[in-house]
């Protein structure tokens, strides 16, 4: 049954020191009938890309058994001659790409049949020699296969060993078999703890720390691609041995070289500072998790196999090229979907928990966006804005999280009503504090940050249509919102010289989910303009030249434009979202 496949293969994915992330593959062969009603013998094996630990039957194409096992008589087959050979033997042709070690699996015998990269199986397969420690520590009765890259010729010799009780592939992993799914587990399991034990192999963990420190680091990391960063500090001890150069070289299987690059350091992904741990860099945080984790264990496997065996084995530098450019392995990171248009980016946006700020979190973080929120409450980081200490923790919080900065858009803001003359002195205060002065405390705070990480930014003040058409009764308000866009000006005038695009958003009359529009402040507004409180949404949709009604959306959409490469070459400008107020023009 392929349900016990797939229970078995997620039994071996959900262990992180078996497999990670894509690696490793499992198969089951079984009886089917084809379309004629015949039954066959199938072989069920993992598609190339899937993951174990989230594996569905749609995940495991088949293929006829017995259209696969003449080629056990072949000398030599090439890769593309097999892609193409297999692709004739499959049960559903539209099915995805079996795994790449499809023949190793066919060719054994045994009806199920698992290979993993655990991590203590790498310590052993990459000791000085790799044969005698796999016998010392496991026995005589499993074999070691020399390593090949995966294809026909390593699937001839793994089936040489079919009499075996396993095999180790140097510089690879473990490849295990039995005649029921339990047997083949077990044998899995027993194996990688006595050879855990062997090496004194701990269980790896990761220990995340925030990345505050690595602004310099990330902005070198994202010249052509914007990149997020996460710090593992339970790697702090082997970034201080020193041997760490030498752990850096080398990866426990070169499975894990797809992700995270050939060695750490130099231009991958993955660095080794010490002092701090291990640093990872991805375009969005789960692919920043995911390489962190895949060198936690890898330094943690090399690591292991100096410490037993006092040094290490690796593939030369022509295996580890043919390795990284071979196209087979390579077709692996193609299946993967078009990156959104602003993954990688980090955005902080400020008024987030109703209305107009939080359909702005929303869609840049639909857009591929990493977002920090900002509110009084309902927010990330929660508080007064016009606390300098609050605009600290909120930049604190961005650079710890993800190591960078990419945008801010300042969207926390306050309705005060009252004509002039009436308008008490602590309401005209509070408006110019929240709605202008604490936006200036923001970018006073970020400014650092974009101009030492070196790629440039993107500051989008929300605004008003009030700041170039003021109301009546609307003074505190219109004067701060005013105040905004020539602080936006400015920042305009002052970043191009770093890189930082400052621009402007005036929205006019969005009532839906806005705690702005307050029950004083709709009477207020209704009164200044001679109609009924409940005519106030309609009044203020047909007075534009469009006559519609401005939305959360439409704001949001405007705010994308200008935080994304879209707007590259647009700074110091004042986009209208207002529905066409003619007064409200810029000029």
């Amino acid at each position: 049954m392929i349900d016990a496949l797939v229970e078995r293969s997620r039994r071996i994915g959900a262990d992180a020191a078996l497999v990670l992330h894509g690696g490793g593959n499992t198969s089951s062969k079984l009886l089917e009938h084809d379309h004629t009603g015949r039954e066959r013998r199938v072989l069920r094996i993992k598609g190339s890309g899937s993951d174990l630990a989230t594996c569905e039957a749609r995940d495991f194409p088949g293929l006829w058994l017995d259209e696969l096992l003449p080629l056990r008589e072949r000398e030599a087959m090439e890769d593309e001659e097999m892609v193409a050979y297999l692709a004739r033997c499959m049960v559903e042709p539209d099915a995805p790409r079996p795994s790449i070690e499809t023949l190793l699996h066919a060719f054994l015998p045994a009806a199920h049949v698992d290979h993993v990269h655990a991590d203590a199986i790498c310590a052993l397969a990459n000791a000085p020699d790799p044969e005698a420690a796999v016998h010392d520590a496991l026995g005589e009765d499993i074999a070691v296969v020399p390593y090949r890259r995966p294809g026909f010729e390593l699937s001839k010799r793994v089936a040489e060993h079919a009499g075996a009780r396993a095999v180790v592939l140097a510089h690879h992993g473990l490849v295990t078999w039995g005649d029921t799914h339990e047997e083949s587990y077990a044998l899995t399991r027993e194996l990688v703890d006595r050879a855990a034990a062997y090496v004194g192999l701990r269980p790896v963990e990761v220990v995340r720390r925030e990345a505050a420190s690595l602004v310099g680091l990330r902005g070198r990391l994202s010249q052509e691609r914007k990149q997020v960063l996460a710090v593992d500090a339970a790697q702090e001890a082997i970034a201080d041995r020193d041997d760490a150069g030498e752990i850096a070289s080398m990866r426990s299987t070169p499975d894990h070289m797809l992700r995270i690059g050939a060695q750490t350091g130099g231009d991958g992904p993955v660095f080794l500072v010490p002092g701090l741990g291990c640093v990872a860099a991805g375009p969005n945080r789960r692919v920043a998790g995911m390489r962190l984790e895949i060198a936690a264990h890898t330094h943690a496997s090399v690591a292991a196999t100096r410490d037993r065996f006092g040094s290490t084995s690796w593939l030369t530098d022509e295996e580890v090229r043919d390795f990284m450019e071979w196209p087979l392995e390579l077709y692996k990171l193609t299946l993967a979907p078009p990156p959104p248009e602003l993954e990688g980016h980090v955005a902080i946006v400020t008024g987030a928990a109703s209305g107009i700020g939080r359909e702005i979190a929303v869609d840049l973080a639909s857009r591929g966006a990493e977002v920090i929120t900002a509110d009084l409450h309902d927010a990330e980081v929660e508080g007064d804005l016009t606390d300098d200490h609050v605009a600290d923790e909120l930049v604190r919080t961005a650079l710890g999280r993800f190591g960078g900065l990419d945008a801010v858009v300042f969207c926390a803001g306050a309705a005060a009503v009252g004509e002039l003359g009436e308008l008490p002195d602590d309401e005209w205060r509070r408006s110019i504090e929240v709605n202008l002065t604490s936006h200036f405390l923001l970018t006073k705070r970020v400014w650092p940050v974009l101009r030492e990480q070196g790629i440039g930014g993107s500051l989008v003040y929300v605004a008003s249509k009030n700041a170039f058409a003021p109301g009546a009764g609307f003074a505190a308000y219109s004067v701060a919102k005013a105040g905004l866009v020539q602080l936006a000006r400015i920042a305009a005038l002052e970043g191009g010289r770093i890189g930082v695009r400052a621009n402007a958003v005036n929205p006019d009359a969005v009532f839906r989910g806005s705690q702005l529009w307050s029950d004083e402040v709709r009477r207020e507004r209704a009164a200044a303009h001679g109609v009924a409180a409940d005519e106030l949404e309609a009044f203020y949709a047909t007075r534009s030249l469009l006559g519609r009604e401005v939305t959360t959306q439409d704001v949001a959409e405007a705010v994308s434009f200008l935080v994304s490469d879209r707007s590259r070459n647009t700074t110091g400008a004042v986009i209208p979202v207002d529905g066409g107020v003619p007064g409200a023009f810029p000029r």
